[in-house]
């Protein structure tokens, strides 16, 4: 055979024992790699459907998935059993991991009860419509709370501002807006505020006329409104309520005491007049001079 023939076929040889040893080794490592990632994967807890707050969790809002462990998110689950009968306090989506945050404690109740913070509380509060909007208003905006009524002692009515920056938790019945985000029509309202702020709320839903302003959420500026009078609105001064002046002291009574009888003493005597002695020879004649004060 030819010399040179052999040669090439030796390095043909050889380059192709090369690329096969190379081919090989790619093929050896990347089917490590998957293993090593099935072997790395974790269940977790997502959801089967949107639930939004409120819901509780059943079997068939939940399933498990599978995650790479070094992906596990903070909070998550990996038992359906942990999620089970645990209220949402927050929405979650769709196949979403269900995270500690989003659920209350079990056995925390139903609807709003989980959703209220430790400290505050939710009061509803009816109203007949929500400025600017003509009566609807959604979960989760920020409204101030007027308040219109007579004072005492005041010649006419009041508005001014109770409470601002106030959370609506809910309208009528429903605590979420609904899938396609429109707003819902209800005369009842449930705020949240804190303790101090209830008892205001509920005095000033009792004792006069509700009216809430609706405000941009972003906006946390707190305003100092001095109110408008009646009397202003029609282009009077403003009249502040009368300031009753304090009523006299009663005079002390006076002391009665027993009269004792006291004797008046005599007039004093009247200075004797006085006297000239005129002599006229050997007659000696007293003349008497009348008193100046008896002239």
């Amino acid at each position: 055979m030819d010399r040179r023939f052999l040669t090439v076929l030796g390095v043909s040889l050889v380059f192709a024992l090369v690329v096969s040893s190379v081919f090989y080794q790619m093929t050896a490592r990347s089917g490590g790699s998957r293993k090593s990632d099935a072997t790395d994967s974790k269940d977790i807890v997502v959801t089967t459907r949107p639930l939004g707050v409120g819901v509780m969790i059943k079997p068939a809002d939940v399933k498990i998935a599978k995650v790479p462990a070094d992906g596990f998110p903070k909070g998550a689950f990996t038992r359906v059993e942990e999620v089970l009968d645990r209220p949402v306090v927050s929405n979650i989506l769709l196949d979403e991991p269900v995270l500690e945050g989003r659920l209350a404690a079990k056995g925390s109740g139903l609807g709003l009860a989980p959703t209220i913070p430790v400290g505050m509380r939710a009061v509803a509060v009816r109203v007949n419509d929500v400025a600017g909007v003509a009566g609807y208003v959604l979960p989760g905006m920020r409204v101030d709370v007027l308040v219109t009524g007579r004072p005492p002692n005041a010649d006419g009515n009041i508005t001014t501002t109770c409470l601002q920056n106030i959370l609506v938790l809910s309208a009528g019945q429903t605590i979420q807006p609904d899938a396609r985000g429109q707003a819902i029509q209800a005369p009842t309202v449930t705020l949240l505020v804190d303790p101090t702020q209830a008892e205001t709320l509920t005095l000033a839903n009792s004792d006069g006329h509700i009216q809430l302003v609706l405000r941009n959420s972003s906006d946390q500026t707190i305003e100092k409104t001095p109110g408008r009078f009646i009397t202003e609105l029609y282009g009077g001064s403003r009249r502040q309520n009368p300031v009753k002046e304090p009523a006299p002291k009663p005079r002390p009574k006076p002391v009665v005491t027993a009269e004792v009888a006291v004797a008046t003493p005599p007039p004093p005597a009247p200075p004797p007049p006085d006297q000239v002695v005129v002599i006229r020879g050997t007659p000696k004649p007293v003349e008497v001079i009348p008193n100046r004060a008896n002239n």
